[in-house]
């Protein structure tokens, strides 16, 4: 069985984060998307928003499951014995990091594969930050993120 792990921040999950589960399931038995705590960065929503909101719009895929995790995603993916990570890149401007992450990666469990796929066209110029950042000044969000997601961005900012 070929398990896999998509970690990230998701902070909010986007219509490209759908976009990639919906190719990786297509690739792997199960795929994990794991929400990593980044010491580096303040998410918007807690924990239990994001993972609610990602168990909300993969619920239509079968062999989708949502969890957390701390530390590093090498150790993570051991522990959970997931051999395949996938990461998106949107532009050759995600390549450069991307790609130092994987080696470092690599060098830190040599077992673990790395898997890059590209998100349709449509979702190419997106992601977390911008979604917050139109959400922050009262814009649609809706072409970005699911219908749930949009209602959780105008409740947030709301209380902002």
């Amino acid at each position: 069985m070929k398990k896999a792990i998509y970690p990230g921040t998701f902070d909010p999950i986007t219509l490209g984060h759908i976009d990639i589960i919906e190719r990786s399931a297509l690739l792997f038995d199960e795929v994990v998307v794991a929400i990593g705590k980044n010491v580096g960065k303040k998410p918007l929503f807690s924990e239990e928003e994001r993972m609610d909101m990602i168990q909300r719009t993969t619920k239509h895929i079968p062999n989708v499951t949502v969890d957390s995790f701390s530390g590093l995603v090498v150790d993570y993916a051991r522990d959970i014995q997931a051999n395949v990570m996938i990461r998106g890149l949107r532009a050759m401007s995600d390549f450069e990091f991307e790609f130092q992450m994987a080696l470092v990666n690599r060098t830190l469990n040599n077992n673990m594969v790395q898997v890059f796929l590209m998100p349709h066209e449509a979702y190419t110029h997106l992601n977390s930050t911008v979604v917050r950042e139109v959400a922050s000044f009262n814009g649609d969000t809706s072409p970005f993120v699911s219908a749930y997601v949009v209602k959780k961005l105008k409740e947030k900012y709301k209380d902002l």
